[in-house]
């Protein structure tokens, strides 16, 4: 009689505790309830665009003088130049200063 009492009492400590489980989590939301909040993620950071031909024109033509002062053999491309430039902002003409500004503005 204790070996068929043994299979009971193993489903009733299971039920009971599969009961307790059930009362811990949360119910799940009735129709008529609103669906809770989730947190929203923040849009992708979109690049920004690259400046156009005609600006990176006027700031080459503006800067031309600067460059060849203040940044003698720096390689072009890759932002090189605009970096050296940005290095020696207190030593760049206003032409300069503003054409960059112009065109790193109409970047964004």
């Amino acid at each position: 009689m204790t070996r068929s009492l043994l299979p009971l009492i193993l489903c009733t400590v299971m039920a009971a505790q599969a009961a307790l489980a059930d009362d811990l989590l949360p119910a799940p939301p009735s129709p008529s309830q609103p669906p809770a909040q989730m947190p929203t993620q923040p849009p992708p950071v979109q690049p920004p665009a690259p400046p156009s031909k005609e600006a990176v024109d006027a700031a080459r033509a503006a800067c031309e003088t600067d460059i060849q002062k203040l940044c003698t053999g720096v390689q072009p491309g890759g932002g090189r130049i605009l970096a050296c430039l940005k290095q020696h902002k207190d030593q760049v003409s206003d032409g300069c200063k503003q054409a960059v500004q112009k065109a790193t503005r109409g970047s964004n």
